[in-house]
């Protein structure tokens, strides 16, 4: 009996990319996709596949909270999460909300044929780089931060602006904005609040 497979994901050229992989793959029927969460619920009110690949950035809702969604109203779904993003924290918490496996948007042919074989026998499956990053011990991606990028890391904790911090450590803006911009990229994160989180995460707050 073929492998029923459904993706969400809101990138056209995506949704296309793995159906012309897997179209001529004899144990597997295609059903569709969706673009959004929404769409996505929906078509599952209607008829179950058994892999679900989704997309961890969706425009209605994080695909990290729709996958926990979907397990828990169709338990017997395997859902492989499906990212351009390789960090520990999102195939984590994909893992942690009941997802079965984890690629990366880059995967070839063999890897998403391998991927939905090893959910649908119960095993979990990690892309190789996936695999790579999830192994790696919390302690080793500690960043390393200079004294002046901490004296900038507790200001934006406190809530002060660039020019607010720039007025305080006595620096130009635009040299407030390089050591912000230094430790997002350290963190390896996207945004400030993220920044933050991290920051107290690992104890330099």
């Amino acid at each position: 009996m073929a492998i029923r497979v459904f993706i969400t994901d809101d990138h056209y050229m995506v949704v296309e990319g793995i159906r012309s992989l897997l179209q001529h793959e004899k144990n597997i029927e295609w059903m569709g996709h969706a673009m959004n969460a929404v769409s996505c619920m929906a078509f599952l009110q209607q008829q179950q596949p058994d892999v679900i690949f989704m997309d961890i950035n969706l425009p209605d809702k994080s695909g990290i909270d729709l996958c926990k969604e979907v397990k828990v109203k169709y338990p017997a779904i395997h859902v492989i999460g499906l990212s351009s993003f390789n960090q520990q924290s999102y195939i984590q918490k994909m893992v942690d909300n009941g997802a079965s496996g984890y690629v990366l948007k880059n995967a070839t042919r063999e890897e998403l044929i391998e991927a939905i074989e090893s959910v649908m026998a119960g095993n979990r499956f990690l892309s190789t780089e996936a695999a790579v990053t999830i192994k790696k011990k919390e302690n080793s991606e500690t960043p390393v931060i200079t004294r002046r990028e901490k004296e900038v890391l507790v200001l934006i904790a406190d809530g002060l602006t660039n020019a607010e911090i720039a007025e305080k450590l006595f620096i130009s803006i635009t040299t407030v904005d390089t050591h912000r911009k230094n430790l997002l990229a350290k963190f390896d994160v996207r945004n400030t609040a993220t920044l933050i989180r991290m920051a107290v995460h690992h104890q330099f707050i």
